[in-house]
């Protein structure tokens, strides 16, 4: 059994009564034209409507139904700018032969358009695009294949940027590959950022811990593609092959890291891995072990020389002003700590 529901007339939007088919259908109609021409021809439909309707400059206003970009302005209640900007872009492809210059055409009258793709060739959506810096702006984004638009927009708005750049890391993460890229031909720019680096704690920190691992993953990659070691006295030697193959093993694991994953976790390890089978491999061969503490003993004898020597008197004319009671105490120690090493440096030279 069927059901017949009957709906009150005044709960039917106005537009659904049959009251008037023809006249909705042809609203509909219309609007769906005006769809089509849109997306067919894009910016060159609102660019018609001015190109037909606005005088050019330096015109009299007698003898043409044509007004100003002014007026025009005024009766479609925007700028005078927006229209001038859709006014230049009919010019130039007027200029270029693909539309009728402004002087064959009439208020009201239609022309074949150009496809909707060719009007971003030739309008300028923005004022500051003429600038230097939208000029600027405008080539950066077409060498990165985007349209200048979108760049502009950003560029007039950097509290957008911004609010984008806090929200979304991806957005963040581009806004840093940027800068990487800048920075690279900005000095001005180094400097402001290796200041602001300096002047906050945190990034301080951040800077030196990433400094740190990569120092660490450098010495790895050293001995790993070079083959050789640096003792802890500072000697340089071939590198054994099952220590330059586990400094290839940590290596290619670092290498293999995602740009997400922290490095200096890995790098330590690496790192001590390797500064472990160095020092085995400096005990395990009496000989070398002999020249690593000799290496070790000369270069400690190098800095007490060296520091010993800067120790001089033309800063103590008057030992008045300078004088504590445990500088002779030192010196006196350090002489004794100097006679028992020569002693015994004699001494071994004896037995040689």
């Amino acid at each position: 059994m069927s059901v017949a529901i009957v709906v009150p007339e005044a709960a039917v939007p106005a537009d659904h009564r049959q009251a008037d088919p023809v006249g909705t259908r042809e609203l509909v109609e219309r609007d769906a034209r005006d769809f089509g021409a849109y997306a067919r021809t894009g910016g060159w439909t609102f660019g018609l409507k001015v190109a037909r309707s606005v005088r050019p400059g330096g015109q009299p206003a007698e003898g043409t139904p044509k007004v100003s970009a002014k007026e025009f302005a005024e009766l479609a209640g925007c700028s005078a700018d927006r229209v001038m900007r859709y006014y230049k872009a009919w010019d130039k492809a007027a200029d270029d032969g693909l539309v009728p210059h402004f002087e064959a055409l009439t208020p009201g009258g239609d022309v074949e358009l150009p496809d909707a793709d060719v009007w971003l060739t030739y309008y300028v959506p923005r004022s500051s695009a003429t600038s230097a810096r939208g000029t600027a702006i405008t080539a950066a984004a077409e060498a990165e294949g985007i349209r200048p638009t979108k760049a502009l927009e950003v560029a007039e708005n950097p509290t957008a940027l911004r609010a984008a750049i806090l929200a979304d890391p991806s957005t963040a993460q581009a806004a840093r590959h940027a800068l990487l890229d800048r920075l690279k031909e900005d000095p001005a720019l180094q400097t402001e950022l290796a200041r602001d680096i300096a002047r906050t704690d945190e990034l301080k920190k951040a800077v030196a811990g990433e400094t740190r691992a990569a120092d660490r993953i450098e010495y790895v990659r050293k001995v790993a593609e070079e083959g050789q070691i640096r003792t802890p006295a500072g000697q340089t030697l071939d590198a054994p092959a099952a220590l330059r193959a586990e400094a290839e093993r940590h290596l290619s694991l670092i290498d293999d890291l995602d740009d997400s994953e922290e490095a200096g976790e890995w790098a330590a390890e690496a790192y001590g891995t390797v500064k472990n089978l160095v020092a085995e491999t400096v005990e395990a061969d009496p000989e070398l072990r002999v020249q690593e503490r000799r290496t070790k003993f000369y270069s400690s004898l190098q800095k007490a020389t060296k520091v010993f020597e800067e120790l001089t008197l033309d800063d103590a004319v008057d030992f008045d002003d300078i004088y504590e009671d445990d500088m002779v105490q030192r010196l006196e120690e350090l002489q004794q700590a100097i006679n028992t090493c020569i002693t015994a440096l004699r001494k071994a030279s004896e037995t040689r």
